[in-house]
């Protein structure tokens, strides 16, 4: 998690931090990411990735080990071409159902994985004259065919709900 003194994430704004995780953090003299903490990885991570909020948990240790192997610059040069494309998708190929999708695929696919469907519906998409909810769907089934082949889930993993 990168922390850089404020995460407006779960919070909901400045000031209003109930994460164990940014309290932590603010704790230990405001370490920018958890990997960086002699601690980690502690209790606070046991099942992180088990159970999703509104985002997806699932590569948050494996990102961890990935910048420790990579660096910081070529994981965040990785994330920015990661959010570049995000961005294109929405633009493009959002139907107005399609947001939550494209953002778990692209979170939770590899660069290359995210690359390629890109180029596929690229190629797709200039030799039919689709409307935006055919490209929508183009784009959602290329992606769901590359996560069925690795074997990756797009769909948050909720808790289930106890029926008493």
């Amino acid at each position: 998690m990168h922390l850089d003194n404020y995460c407006p994430g779960c919070g909901g704004g400045a000031g209003n931090q109930p994460c164990a995780i940014v309290r932590c953090s603010q704790q230990r003299g405001g370490i920018e990411y958890c990997y960086l903490c002699d601690e980690y990885p502690c209790e606070k991570y046991d099942g992180i990735d088990a159970f999703d909020s509104f985002i997806t948990h699932r590569n948050q240790l494996k990102d961890f080990e990935k910048v420790k192997k990579v660096g910081i610059d070529s994981y965040q040069a990785d994330l920015t071409e990661k959010i570049a494309m995000l961005k294109h998708l929405l633009a493009n190929y959002n139907d107005g159902r399609r947001k939550s999708f494209f953002c778990l695929a692209v979170n939770l696919l590899e660069l290359q994985d995210v690359k390629a469907v890109m180029k596929q519906i690229a190629a797709e998409t200039e030799l039919h004259n689709l409307t935006l909810k055919e490209k929508a769907a183009l784009a959602a089934n290329l992606f769901q065919t590359m996560a069925m082949e690795r074997n990756v889930v797009l769909k948050l993993n909720k808790k289930t709900s106890k029926k008493k």
